[in-house]
């Protein structure tokens, strides 16, 4: 009987692709390319949490290795071995728009990085000071178009998705708004409200905290689809304006993993972000998992780069 229960175990362990077999390594480093208490950060915390619990006998460790609007983390997975030790959390910059941005990256993309899975997307909130007298994206185009030039947007850094996306609206609408960059969404958020600038698409999690205080109003949200968590919200282009820019972030692995290895991740993490308590921590952040195909990941990376390279040349937006 035991032999039986042996060969049937030997069996299975050589039916697992080779490479499923080897993950998780004993110490498995999450890499965050932003700071502590970042969106990235956090998502990176309830993945290892998650793979904490299913394999007790490895140790999951986050690492924050923030810089270079993302850069830097996501250059440190793609120069990690490919050996499954090291993956990484990382967002549509550092993956897709900023190829276009960047005149040189310390890494390719499309070579350098293994796409894994989606694991979120989440609403960018086009919103207005309640002063500014709009209540509706058409009314906001209206008085744009009335007087070119005139009033400003804030963003959270140049060629950040909050920059992309007003211009995006601008070039859309036919209309001129003039952008104030700012280092962060609650800087850009008081600059709104100080009537520095006049409106803004930002993470709909630092816009709803204040339209829910009055002290802001969501014109629309730029997702394909209408939030869960702003259903009474419509969006962009509902509104009239064909613009598409949620905030995603996606799963990584140094480029060269093993398909199977690469496979074997995927399977965990995308079962971990649809668990009823992780989905509880992300509708806390406005975030909606998605858990794809690696290969659906890529086409999404992609994606945004057909995407955001018309907006970049029309605005001439340059970072270096």
């Amino acid at each position: 009987m035991l032999k039986r229960i042996a060969l049937t175990v030997l069996m299975l362990a050589l039916a697992l692709p080779a490479g499923a077999q080897e993950w998780p390594p004993k110490t498995v480093h999450i890499i965050a390319p932003f700071g502590p208490g970042s969106t990235p950060d956090i998502v990176a915390r309830m993945i290892a949490e998650g793979l904490g619990k299913q394999y007790p006998n490895s140790t999951f460790v986050v690492e924050n290795k923030a810089g270079a609007s993302g850069n830097t983390g996501t250059d440190y997975v793609a120069k990690a071995a490919p050996d499954g030790a090291t993956i990484g959390i990382s967002i549509g910059g550092p993956l897709a728009i900023n190829t276009l941005l960047f005149s040189k990256l310390p890494y390719d993309p499309k070579k350098d990085i293994a796409a894994v899975t989606q694991l979120i997307t989440q609403p960018s909130a086009l919103a207005v000071a309640p002063e500014f007298g709009v209540n509706t994206v058409a009314e906001l185009i209206a008085k744009l178009k009335a007087d070119p030039g005139k009033y400003n947007f804030a963003s959270i850094g140049n060629g950040s998705l909050a920059h992309l996306a007003m211009e995006a609206v601008a070039l859309k609408s036919g209309t001129k708004i003039v952008h104030l960059p700012f280092t962060s969404s609650p800087q850009a958020i008081t600059a709104i409200m100080r009537n520095d600038a006049q409106m803004g698409c930002l993470p709909a999690i630092s816009v709803k905290v204040q339209a829910d205080a009055g002290k802001m109003k969501i014109l629309a949200v730029s997702t394909a689809t209408r939030s869960p968590f702003l259903p009474d919200v419509p969006t962009l282009k509902e509104s009239g304006i064909d613009v598409d820019a949620d905030a995603w972030m996606g799963l990584i692995a140094p480029g060269g993993t093993p398909k199977p290895m690469i496979a074997a991740i995927n399977k965990d993490v995308a079962a971990i972000i649809k668990t009823p308590d992780v989905r509880a921590k992300l509708a806390a952040q406005l975030m909606v998992p998605v858990g794809n195909s690696p290969e659906e990941f890529r086409a999404r990376i992609d994606s945004e780069i057909d995407r955001w390279g018309p907006v970049i040349k029309a605005a001439d937006v340059k970072v270096n």
